[in-house]
C-alpha cells in the first residue's frame, strides 16, 4: 500500500474528517461536528488558529487517517493531541502508528517537549488507551465522571526526547 503524508489542509478535508470519525463508531454527532469545525477553522484562519493537522493519504488520494494537534496556550512547550483517527477500512495497517510518530516529530520540530492526550474511560476506548501506552504515553490523571456518570476522563502524557 502506498501512503503519503501532508500537513497542509485542503477544502475537501472537512468531508474526509467527517467520514473518518463517523466510520470509527467511537464518536457522537457533537464530537463529529467539533472534528469538522477544527478543519474549517484551520481553512478559514490558517496557522493563527493554533490547530495543526497531519493527513495520511492512501492510494487514490483518499484520506485514510489524520491527527489534529496544537500548542497549549499559556505553556512554554506543551502540546495537545486533540484527534487521532484512522478510517475503519484502513485499520490494522500501521497507519495510526505512523501518524502518531510523525505527529510527535512535527511537535518536536515546533519546539514541543510534552504531549497531552485525553480520552474516555469507557470500555469502548480500551484499545485506544492500549495504543497510547504502547507508544510511550503514561497516564497522568483520571477525572472521575467527567464526560458523564461512569465515564471518566483519562489524561496521558509523553515527554519527547530532546533532539
Amino acid at each position: 500500500m502506498s501512503l503519503t503524508f501532508r500537513s497542509h489542509t485542503l477544502p475537501d478535508d472537512a468531508a474526509a474528517v467527517r467520514g473518518i470519525v463517523e466510520s470509527t463508531g467511537f464518536f457522537n454527532e457533537e464530537e463529529i461536528r467539533v472534528a469538522v469545525e477544527l478543519v474549517e477553522e484551520r481553512l478559514d484562519k490558517g496557522i493563527e488558529c493554533g490547530y495543526h493537522f497531519l493527513f495520511c493519504e492512501a492510494e487514490g488520494n483518499s484520506v485514510a487517517g489524520y491527527t489534529c494537534f496544537g500548542p497549549i496556550p499559556g505553556t512554554r512547550s506543551s502540546f495537545d493531541l486533540y484527534w487521532i483517527a484512522v478510517h475503519a477500512r484502513e485499520r490494522g495497517k500501521g497507519i495510526g502508528r505512523m501518524l502518531i510518530e510523525r505527529t510527535e516529530t512535527a511537535i518536536a520540530a515546533m519546539g514541543g517537549t510534552r504531549i497531552y492526550i485525553e480520552t474516555s474511560s469507557r470500555s469502548l476506548y480500551e484499545p485506544t488507551r492500549g495504543f497510547y501506552l504502547k507508544h510511550g504515553y503514561k497516564q497522568e490523571a483520571l477525572i472521575k465522571d467527567f464526560y458523564a456518570p461512569g465515564d471518566s476522563k483519562i489524561i496521558y502524557a509523553k515527554v519527547l526526547a530532546p533532539s
